[in-house]
């Protein structure tokens, strides 16, 4: 038997993040996933789905990604019930991520930040349509080094490139030597 669910969307909220009482981190999050074909009237409508992540992953998410975010999530669908406080059954499908994958770059993120900070008064219902939402997010690539933030800030690569030509001059490939 086969359970995966792969989806890819954005983030409707910032992750909650918390703490069982053993210490153990979990986050909940809703994303928004587009569907594949318009209504009467046009328009893209998109489903909610639930999800939740655990430990290490559920922190590194939860700093890594905001609200409005594009991010791919792998995991499994899973149901649970409980007994709420009115003594009603309450039922619960949700996606448990096991991977998840960042879908935007620093420029992408920075510049949604600051569309969302321009003076926007739509503060975020999500309508389907990538072009017209108002976001706000965290930038998950922020400085680490800011005293104020510490968020993670990738590390410098130093690497010199492996296909540059070794005497520093531009490497000629002529059309004939391309496999396609």
């Amino acid at each position: 038997m086969i359970n995966r669910v792969v989806l890819i969307g954005r983030l409707t909220r910032d992750v909650e993040l918390r703490y069982t009482q053993s210490g153990t981190a979990v986050g909940t999050f809703s994303l928004a996933v587009n569907r594949q074909f318009t209504n009467q009237s046009g328009e893209r409508e998109a489903d909610f789905i639930n999800a939740v992540i655990w430990r290490k992953a559920a922190e590194n998410f939860s700093n890594f990604t905001g609200k409005g975010a594009m991010v791919a999530i792998e995991g499994r669908l899973q149901t649970r019930n409980y007994e709420n406080n009115q003594g009603q059954r309450v039922y619960v499908t949700e996606v448990v991520v096991d991977n998840f994958s960042l879908l935007e770059s620093r420029a992408e993120s920075e510049k949604r930040r600051s569309q969302n900070n321009s003076g926007s008064s739509n503060d975020g219902g999500y309508s389907g349509s990538d072009n017209n939402n108002s976001f706000s997010g965290v930038d998950p690539f922020a400085n680490a080094n800011q005293s104020s933030n510490n968020q993670y800030s990738a590390p410098k690569n130093d690497v010199p490139n492996p296909f540059a030509a070794s005497n520093k001059t531009e490497i000629d490939i002529s059309d004939d030597d391309l496999p396609f």
